[in-house]
């Protein structure tokens, strides 16, 4: 029942942070310090990839409409006029081309070099440093935005090179753990141009290829490496997806409401005074 407890508050830390730009999986790494789950290492490491799938779900549901490409209903850029191609969604092909185009840097990155960045930068001293860095950084793209019209006000109008440069900046959260894809891609979008609410939806059209891949690849990894997981490990990660679905469909919701009357600053300032905080915490205890 303990160890419930804690996937229960594992999964409402995913569930909120997956969507603020404030670094899920930093968060992930510093509650571990304080509510350590009794697992392997191994289950540990996929577990806290895989319970972002919980949360991605949650995009897919309040997003189905703008997501599935095929019906005849609702569909006014259809292939054809008549027969098959009515029931073929033009416009949602073309987003999705642009998200998988968007996602092949991190992708490609992340396959050959995941161990690699995982032992390199999967630390205290990485989410600290990244957390303070990205959060100065929104804070200039805000400052920098309130001066200047966005330039693409639809995922639609966004060509190629903007999609492959959005997808350069998620490459940085997929090897500096404390970056925040979210965060990345939102800074990435509003440096070159891209509204404040079309980025944040982008952002989580992106999640869902890059989430289920990664999510993919770390199971993969765990059953090769474990050969099986316990039916005590199989509850924890259902639960923990279960509650990241049930609290992002709330706070995306919060999000967009948001971003339509506020900026990101107060997540800047949030993310330097977290890191400020965490170099703090592990320089007095002195871990390593």
């Amino acid at each position: 029942m303990t160890e419930f407890l804690k996937v229960l508050l594992l999964g409402i830390v995913e569930g909120i942070t997956e969507w603020l730009p404030v670094s899920s999986t930093g968060h992930l790494i510093l509650v571990d310090e304080f509510v350590k789950l009794g697992a392997s290492e191994a289950f540990k490491e996929m577990f806290e990839v895989v319970i972002q799938l919980g949360a991605i779900m949650a995009v897919v549901v309040l997003y189905w409409g703008q997501l599935f490409p095929f019906g005849k209903k609702n569909n006014p850029h259809p292939l054809s006029a008549e027969g098959a191609g009515a029931y073929i969604k033009t416009d949602i092909f073309k987003m999705w081309f642009k998200v998988l185009v968007a996602c092949i840097p991190a992708a490609v990155i992340g396959l050959i070099f995941d161990d690699l960045f995982n032992a390199l930068f999967y630390n205290w001293q990485t989410v600290a440093v990244m957390l303070i860095l990205f959060g100065i950084i929104f804070i200039i793209a805000e400052k920098r935005n309130k001066t200047r019209k966005p330039v693409f006000d639809s995922i639609a109008e966004m060509p190629y090179c903007v999609a492959v440069m959005i997808g350069a900046f998620q490459l940085i959260a997929a090897v500096f753990p404390g970056t925040s894809r979210s965060g990345a891609t939102i800074v990435g979008a509003l440096l070159i141009g891209v509204s404040r609410t079309v980025a944040a939806e982008f952002t989580f059209y992106l999640a869902v290829p890059v989430m289920f891949g990664a999510s993919l690849l770390k199971l993969v990894k765990f059953f090769a490496e474990s050969g099986q997981m316990s039916g005590a490990e199989a509850g924890m990660l259902i639960v923990g997806m279960v509650v990241a679905f049930a609290v992002s469909i709330f706070i995306i919701r919060f999000m967009m409401s948001y971003i339509k009357k506020h900026d990101f600053t107060v997540f800047g300032w949030y993310r330097i005074v977290l890191g400020v905080l965490v170099m703090l915490y592990f320089g007095l205890v002195g871990k390593s």
